[in-house]
C-alpha cells in the first residue's frame, strides 16, 4: 500500500523538472494523454487563427482599412503586415493541424497572436479578449515547448528517418 501511495504521490505531484519513470501502464497512459492534450491544443488554435485569416481574405479592403486606421502593428507599413498577417494566419494553422513543423507553427501563431495584442490599444482590448489571446498564446506555446506530439507528421517521419 505504501509503494502504491508513493507512486500516485510522484505521479501527480511531479512538476517534470527530472525525469522520472512512472509505472508502464501509466507512463503509457500519461504519454497518450500528452499526445491528446497537444492535438487539441493544435486544433482549437488552428481554427481560430484560420477562421480569422479567412476572414481577412473575404473582405481585403475592410482588411486593409484595419491595419491603415486601427491596428498599429509595430516597424511594419500596414499593408505589408496585413499581406503577412494573413498569410500567416492561413499557413501556419495548416501546418499545425497535420503537425508539419508544429514547433515552427506554433511559433509564428504565437508571434503573430502578440503582434495582435501589441498593435491594439488597450482600450480596444476588453479583458474577455485579452484572456482569449493569453489561452492562445499560451496553447501555442505548450506546442513550441514539446512538439506537435505523437499524432502528428513531424512524429511520423521522424519514425521513418529512424
Amino acid at each position: 500500500m505504501k509503494t502504491l501511495v508513493t507512486l500516485a504521490l510522484r505521479a501527480f505531484t511531479d512538476p517534470g523538472l527530472t525525469p522520472t519513470r512512472l509505472p508502464a501502464p501509466l507512463d503509457t497512459a500519461t504519454s497518450h494523454l500528452q499526445s491528446l492534450a497537444l492535438l487539441a491544443a493544435r486544433l482549437y488554435v488552428a481554427q481560430v487563427f484560420f477562421l480569422s485569416g479567412l476572414t481577412k481574405l473575404r473582405d481585403w479592403s475592410s482588411t486593409l482599412a484595419l491595419f491603415n486606421d486601427i491596428y498599429q502593428v509595430p516597424l511594419l507599413p500596414p499593408a505589408l503586415a496585413a499581406h503577412m498577417g494573413t498569410a500567416g494566419e492561413l499557413v501556419l494553422p495548416v501546418l499545425l493541424v497535420l503537425g508539419l513543423a508544429g514547433r515552427f507553427a506554433g511559433a509564428g501563431l504565437f508571434v503573430v497572436n502578440l503582434m495582435a495584442v501589441l498593435s491594439l490599444s488597450a482600450d480596444d482590448l476588453s479583458p474577455a479578449a485579452q484572456a482569449q489571446h493569453a489561452l492562445w498564446g499560451v496553447l501555442a506555446l505548450a506546442v513550441v515547448l514539446w512538439g506537435a506530439g505523437r499524432w502528428s507528421v513531424d512524429r511520423w517521419l521522424a519514425t521513418r528517418a529512424a
